[in-house]
């Protein structure tokens, strides 16, 4: 085919250039004035970290790109400027806890150690900071929030979710969209939102990255689509669709769930983009379309907007309309979409370029740095603890945040591979975690504090903090397969798990006899998470379970810390530790805030978004499984998992008594309203997650035996007591019925609350829903 030909001078003077008309007028001016070429060229998103910049806007007339290294964003911009048309660029990174690959940038816990905190309106805040230090790059659009569901814990991407709870990760994410795109797009701090990925990607097979997602509508619509309905209905302007199929249908071509749902039922109008070269995986990997030209027909046809690093997409979708496989309609409607973020964002007039002002104002700052550490402090759950926490039996802080003892001088062994690990605290997506070549050192090591150095900076003066590594967790080694993907990407290494090095383990053991208590830093690296990187295994690799084995033969008070991507199982030696602590990966400030809570400067308050499996072949453990197996265990095993989803200790004693139901007939558009008292009989402060969970106990069709309706967060100080309020929408108890309908069956149900999913923690009282 012969591609058109782009010729002329730049337009100067025209109506889409007036600031004073209305979007949608402009829309249709631009899009009067626009080639066939520059219009496919708007749907491009194409990645410059390989590729020529010239190529890609000048030629190919890109209309966004990503990840674009910070010294060449003023190069893309003005190439952008000088095309005939001069529309500008929308620039997009994935800034999924803080902005990712700016050296020096504020970097948050990941999604899930944040979920732990189970506060909307902290990770609203964590969000509103992290669009301020985006916008100022000069980057407009971040892909997050991760609305995924955790459901086989081998899978790589565990880290992004909120973990397993459809409400909880609702919640969360639609608090995230609102933080990003603050009070509107027109908001020069504000960044475009992308709720991901859409839908069902989580649903995996072995664990295994991308895979076949066996997925039935239903049981879409029960578990897997909420989330994203709470964030479209929080006016979240992008989704990003995912990688898998679902009943053999790439969901780049699902219509069912793109136009039938999405737009819809739920009446989306924002922008579709794919997820990295989907049209090219319909091609070559999942092998539904002989070409890229019929790969282009399917993705438009589908209601696609933005393709994703898919730069074949230029010349095959213009031939596709030549063969009549697309109408050039179906290209306009898309190019309006991607058109109308550009005229809301005020591209047109500020193409929002990179502001080294503002970034010397905001990167890094101390306000958001202090809020790192808040999000930290509430990101940790406390799992176990004989006593031995807070150590020294309570320390109090002086003016410079450091501890005072209340008596006799101790030593703490640090001992362990994330125990000084700067990139173990910061996990994947962040500095060199692989996803860009800008970064090989990471982040500025002074930006990030690991628990030695959290340790060293918190502790009483005269406590003395040695460490030792103790083991390593793995090796890499090039991929036998080849050094590049098919899709044109650098593979990952692969990873070899590290022998047992006995002269590191008598180091630590030393270390252990010689001190008051040994703190254990263990879990896994950033190549055992992320794309491409699902496990086999979930126990802890290398010699981490001999270096906990020989810690505690030593008979020092051993604390485990787990610093990891997901919850991984554990031996005995760490399950009876004196205490244990998980933070996933606690971002830039973990360090100090793990420091803080062993030392009692603050409280423990986190409780679990994922429950932990105690073998991988136990999976699933999530708690809201559908009922009707036979039995509540294997032949060799229980069911039971060996944390539940909702747990997580305190320095105190809180008890649940007096669960009141106010009107137990209650009708199918009211409230389900309950009070609860909750007492402190400690002499330490809570910070309380109430937790409400719903039984509906006959159902037209198998369903779920809890599903959490509510929560509530109440600070009780020692020795009080309150009453908690619990309101619950009757609509929200509600299932999907065998022809895909979501409703609300009249009928008896349970309330359920307590601090976490298991039962036994639970007080229960009964409601009626009637219609």
């Amino acid at each position: 085919m012969t591609l058109e030909i782009i010729v002329g001078q730049p337009v100067r003077s025209a109506l889409y250039l007036d600031p004073e008309a209305s979007v949608e007028t402009r829309i249709e001016d631009l899009l009067s004035r626009m080639t066939l070429a520059e219009k496919v060229g708007q749907l491009l998103m194409l990645d410059t970290q390989h590729g020529d910049l010239e190529d890609v806007v000048s030629a190919k007339l890109a209309g966004s790109v990503l990840h674009v290294a910070p010294e060449r964003m003023p190069e893309a911009v003005d190439l952008a400027r000088r095309t005939r048309l001069g529309i500008p660029l929308l620039t997009a990174d994935d800034g999924i806890h803080g902005h990712s690959f700016w050296p020096g940038a504020t970097i948050f816990p990941t999604q899930l150690a944040m979920a732990c905190s189970w506060d909307p309106a902290l990770l609203q805040r964590v969000a509103r900071a992290a669009a301020t230090e985006i916008a100022a790059t000069g980057i407009h659009w971040t892909f997050s929030p991760v609305l995924c569901i955790t459901r086989d814990l081998r899978w790589g991407r565990i880290n992004e979710t909120f973990g397993e709870d459809p409400f909880l990760i609702g919640e969360l994410g639609a608090a995230m969209v609102r933080g990003y795109q603050g009070e509107g797009l027109s908001d020069p701090t504000a960044v475009l939102a992308c709720a991901k990925h859409f839908a069902g990607y989580s649903e995996t097979l072995g664990g295994r990255d991308a895979s076949e997602a066996d997925l039935s509508p239903r049981k879409l619509r029960s578990w897997f689509l909420p989330p994203f309905e709470q964030a479209a209905r929080a006016g979240c302007r992008t989704f990003m669709l995912g990688y898998q199929s679902i009943d053999g249908v790439p969901i780049t071509a699902h219509q069912w769930l793109i136009n039938d749902v999405l737009k819809g039922e739920w009446g989306f109008t924002g922008t579709l983009v794919t997820d990295w070269d989907n049209v090219g995986r319909m091609v070559y990997d999942q092998r539904i379309c002989a070409d890229h030209v019929e790969a282009a027909a399917v993705a438009v046809n589908s209601g696609n907007d933005l393709i994703m690093a898919t730069p074949a997409f230029f010349e095959a979708a213009q031939e596709a309309v030549a063969r009549g496989l697309i109408e050039e309609k179906q290209i306009d409607d898309a190019v309006r979409r991607v058109l109308r973020l550009k005229f809301e964002l005020g591209l047109f007039e500020d193409p929002r370029t990179a502001d080294p002002e503002r970034q010397a104002q905001v990167i890094g700052c101390r306000e958001h740095a202090d809020l790192n550490l808040e999000t930290a402090r509430r990101s940790l759950v406390l799992l176990r603890n004989d006593g031995i926490l807070p150590l020294d039996g309570g320390l109090t802080a002086d003016g410079t945040g450091r501890a005072t003892g209340h008596g006799t001088p101790r030593t703490i062994a640090v001992i362990g591979p994330n125990a000084d690990s700067p990139q173990a605290m910061l996990g994947d997506w962040a500095g060199n975690s692989g996803q860009v070549p800008w970064m090989p050192e990471g982040h500025p090591r002074e930006s990030v504090e690991t628990v030695v150095d959290g340790l060293r900076a918190v502790a009483p003066a005269d406590w003395t903090v040695t460490h030792a590594r103790g083991a390593d967790i793995g090796r890499l080694a090039p991929d036998p397969e080849g050094p590049v993907g098919p899709d044109g990407q650098p593979q990952p290494p692969v990873f070899t798990p590290a022998p047992v090095d006995q002269a590191q383990l008598r180091e630590a053991v030393a270390a252990a006899q010689a001190a008051d208590y040994a703190v254990v830093v263990v879990g896994d690296t950033i190549a055992l998470t992320g794309e491409g990187k699902s496990t086999a295994t979930l126990d802890l690799q290398g010699g981490q379970i001999a270096l906990l084995d020989a810690i505690a033969a030593t008979g020092t008070p051993m604390i485990v810390v787990l610093i990891q991507s997901k919850p991984s199982t554990l031996p005995d030696s760490a399950l009876n530790a004196a205490a244990l602590i998980e933070a996933f990966n606690p971002g830039m400030r973990g360090g100090r805030a793990i420091a803080e809570l062993l030392l009692g400067l603050i409280e423990p308050s986190g409780r679990l978004p994922v429950s932990f499996a105690r073998h991988a072949g136990q999976q699933p453990v999530f708690y809201n499984q559908v009922r009707g197996q036979h039995g509540n265990r294997y032949a060799d095993l229980t069911q039971d998992p060996m944390f539940a989803f909702g747990e997580g200790l305190t320095y105190t004693t809180v008890t649940y008594s007096a669960l009141v139901v106010h009107d137990h007939d209650v009708p199918a558009d009211g409230t389900v309203n309950a009070t609860v008292r909750v007492t402190n009989s400690g002499n330490r402060p809570a910070l309380e997650t109430v937790q409400a969970y719903v039984s509906d106990l006959t159902t037209s069709v198998t369903w779920a035996e809890q599903e959490l309706k509510a929560f509530t967060q109440v600070e009780i100080p020692p020795g009080e007591s309150m009453n908690v309020t619990i309101s619950i929408p009757a609509a929200r108890c509600s299932l999907v019925t065998a022809d895909n309908r979501r409703v609300v069956e009249p009928g008896e149900f349970t309330l359920r609350v307590g601090p976490s999913s298991r039962r036994e923690q639970q007080l229960s009282a009964g409601f009626r829903i009637r219609a």
